[in-house]
């Protein structure tokens, strides 16, 4: 826990009527949603109207939420097969905004905004931000990039929403972040989970942390461990959120954990849920790790019906001791496409990072894994940064070391792997979503 504790901490919900909704309501509210989005994609998006006919699927078929699994799926390929705006689903002189993520061809997974979901999106992301118990009083340094990636302009509109100062600051130059937290009397900050911990270690080297007035941090774009949110809450004395989204339903804000950290609460009034066998597309049961895909119910310049976001997770349905009756997903086991097949076992890099974090001492939460193939076989080498307080010349300590980290990581991803620790600092730190794999296999 940080700086505040549970029982002082001001327990806030933005919007009660929809976040504590009964289960009966919110269906109703998402079929009669469902129904208006499956007419509006089938008459004005031609790659939608096809997709349901080649189905047999027409409009009047989709009567109420529980009859999503008729309706097709959209991969990021269709994205990227209809770039820049073949799936709007209104004229372009309705767009006001774009924003994108780089892709592996080269080209951008684009997303179109008009007024109204900008204006959705930023209520979302208040709701998360009052989740975090921050309000117009607060100031909210943003130190993910601003530009086409949707980080710094979602938490920017989020902060507009809830009436808080915004302080832009986006990525780089940690010295400066430091100084203008300090100097602004930033009272939350906004970037990846890997480099709130850059910062926080900065922050304490500087000797600044006594300094700073943080109560909260939202963290979010890339898969961490309850582990690494407790290592940022006890350097800066602080609570961290899990925040959730992604460019291609809305950018940040389509969920966040409250301070009970119990799974993320999804804002299934616009974003709907499913958790399905990656394999067959069958639902998974409550609880059931599966792929997470979604549905933009509201959503009005480029709705997308059941998308699969890759990123694997389970769903919790009971009402939170918060109060809200938002279902929750758990913290991301990691994605289909990041999950690397190792002699025939499934590898997360997040395994590895809760295997580090769990020994207590000795190395540091900063690591890279490397697959290679010698011989046929695969191997992982896996570079782990020795703790500076540990740190030592000498070599049977160091080698005692390794083997220490060689067990707790056997044990925890179930095969062998080759260890190589390295100096302090020597892994390169990222100021937006780090590079945990260096996969050298011809697969």
């Amino acid at each position: 826990m940080g700086g505040v504790a549970l029982k002082d901490w001001k327990e806030q919900i933005r919007d009660p009527k929809i976040e504590c909704m009964s289960r009966d309501e919110m269906s109703a509210l998402q079929s009669e949603r469902l129904v208006k989005q499956v007419k509006n994609v089938y008459e004005n998006v031609e790659f939608y109207r096809k997709k349901m006919d080649d189905l047999g699927v027409e409009p009047g078929d989709i009567k109420g939420i529980e009859d999503i699994n008729k309706l097709p799926f959209t991969t990021k390929e269709d994205l990227r097969d209809n770039y820049p705006f073949g799936l709007l689903a209104v004229p372009q002189e309705k767009i006001v905004r774009v924003q994108g993520t780089s892709g592996t061809t080269g080209k951008l997974t684009l997303a179109s905004y008009t007024q109204k979901d900008v204006d959705v999106w930023g209520e979302c992301v208040a709701r998360g931000l009052t989740m975090a118990g921050l309000d117009a009083t607060d100031r909210i340094h943003v130190c993910y990039g601003y530009g086409l990636f949707t980080g710094g302009m979602g938490l920017d509109f989020g902060a507009k929403a809830l009436g808080a100062m915004a302080i832009p600051m986006s990525a780089g130059n940690t010295k400066r972040q430091l100084m203008c937290m300090e100097d602004f009397g930033a009272t939350a900050f906004a970037c990846t989970p890997s480099y709130a911990l850059y910062l926080a270690e900065a922050a304490e080297e500087a000797g600044v942390v006594d300094h700073l007035q943080l109560k909260a941090s939202i963290n979010g774009a890339e898969p961490w461990t309850d582990e690494m949110r407790k290592k940022i809450e006890g350097i800066l004395h602080i609570n961290s959120f899990d925040i959730y989204g992604l460019c291609e339903i809305t950018g940040p804000g389509v969920a966040m954990d409250c301070i009970h950290h119990k799974g993320l609460h999804v804002y299934e009034d616009y974003f709907y849920p499913e958790i399905l066998n990656p394999a067959d597309h069958t639902a998974c049961a409550d609880g059931e790790t599966g792929e997470l895909v979604f549905t933009t119910l509201a959503k009005e310049g480029m709705p997308l019906i059941r998308y699969r976001t890759k990123d694997l997770t389970s769903i919790e349905y009971s009402i939170c001791e918060c109060g809200r009756t938002l279902p929750r997903i758990q913290k991301f086991t990691g994605r289909t496409d990041d999950m690397k097949v190792i002699r025939g076992v499934n590898v997360f890099p997040t395994q590895v990072e809760t295997a580090l974090l769990s020994m207590g001492g000795g190395v540091a939460p900063h690591y890279m894994l490397i697959v290679d193939r010698e011989n046929n076989l695969d191997v992982l080498t896996v570079m782990v940064e020795v703790d500076e307080k540990y740190f030592s010349d000498e070599i049977r300590k160091l080698d005692e070391l390794k083997n220490r980290v060689g067990a707790v990581l056997k044990q925890a991803l179930g095969l062998a792997v080759k260890v190589k620790l390295v100096e302090p600092k020597t892994i390169q730190r990222s100021e937006g979503k780090a590079k945990r794999v260096i996969d050298n296999r011809d697969l």
